[in-house]
C-alpha cells in the first residue's frame, strides 16, 4: 500500500518536476499564425529542403499541402523530391538503423513534433545551436544539451559561439555570439525559422483552424439555443405556481 501511494505521488508530481527541470531555459515566443498561408508555404519549402533529408513526416501526405493554397503542379515541381506521387506520405530514404549508426539515435518523425515539444521550444531550439568541439558533430544546443543532431541550417544562420560568465566557482552560458556570418542576417534567419515552426505547428493538426471555427459556430448556436430554451421554459411554466 505504501509503494502504491509513493507511485501515485510521483505520477502526480511528474508534470511539476518536468516543468522545474526545464525552467532554467528561456523559451522565445514562436510567431505562430496559421492564417498566414504565405508563411506556411515558405515553411513547407524549408521543411522539404532541410528537414526531410533525415526526418520523415509519415502521417502527412504531400497532397495535403493543397490546403495551403498550392496546386498539385506546384507541389510536384517544387516540393516532391522524395516521392513520386502527391498522394504519398513524407518519408525519407534513410533507414532507422542508418540513422542510429550515424547520429547515435534515430531521427524522430516530425509529423506531430510541435504537439510533443511545443512551438516555442522548437523556435528556440532551432536558433540555439553553437560550436562545440567536444561533440562528435561539432555542435551543441542551449535548449537540448549534448544533442545528437548537427546544425543543418548553419550555412543560413552562420556559426554561433558561446559566451560564458562566472557565477561563484562555475562558468555558465550567458549568451551566444555570431562568430562567422551565414548567407542571411540573423533577423532573416529568425524569420525563416519562424516560418518553419509555423508549418510544423500546422502539420501537427492541419484541421486546427477549421476545428476552432467550428467550435465558435457551435458555441454561438448553444448561446442562441439557450435564449430560445429559456423563453420556451417561461412560456410552458407560466401557469404553474
Amino acid at each position: 500500500m505504501k509503494r502504491l501511494k509513493n507511485f501515485l505521488f510521483l505520477l502526480a508530481a511528474a508534470p511539476v518536476l518536468a516543468f522545474a527541470a526545464g525552467a532554467t531555459v528561456h523559451l522565445d515566443k514562436a510567431p505562430i499564425n496559421l492564417s498566414d498561408q504565405e508563411s506556411l508555404q515558405r515553411g513547407a519549402r524549408m521543411f522539404v529542403n532541410h528537414c526531410l533529408n533525415c526526418h520523415s513526416a509519415g502521417y502527412m501526405r504531400y497532397s495535403r499541402l493543397q490546403d495551403l493554397g498550392l496546386t498539385e503542379d506546384q507541389i510536384k515541381e517544387n516540393l516532391l523530391f522524395a516521392a513520386e506521387k502527391p498522394g504519398e506520405t513524407m518519408k525519407v530514404g534513410m533507414t532507422k538503423a542508418d540513422g542510429k549508426a550515424w547520429f547515435g539515435a534515430t531521427p524522430p518523425d516530425l509529423s506531430v513534433i510541435s504537439r510533443s515539444r511545443g512551438s516555442d521550444w522548437l523556435y528556440t531550439y532551432l536558433r540555439s545551436f553553437y560550436r562545440d568541439d567536444t561533440r562528435t558533430t561539432g555542435w551543441n544546443n542551449v535548449v537540448f544539451d549534448k544533442v545528437g543532431m548537427p546544425h543543418v541550417l548553419w550555412e543560413l544562420q552562420g556559426e554561433m559561439v558561446p559566451v560564458y560568465k562566472k557565477e561563484g566557482e562555475h562558468e555558465v552560458l550567458e549568451r551566444l555570439e555570431l562568430a562567422k556570418p551565414g548567407s542571411v542576417t540573423l533577423a532573416e534567419y529568425d524569420a525563416m525559422v519562424g516560418d518553419l515552426v509555423n508549418y510544423l505547428e500546422w502539420m501537427g493538426e492541419p484541421a486546427q483552424l477549421q476545428r476552432k471555427q467550428l467550435g465558435i459556430i457551435v458555441l454561438a448556436f448553444l448561446a442562441f439555443f439557450f435564449v430560445v430554451a429559456y423563453y420556451l421554459k417561461k412560456e410552458f411554466w407560466k401557469d404553474i405556481h
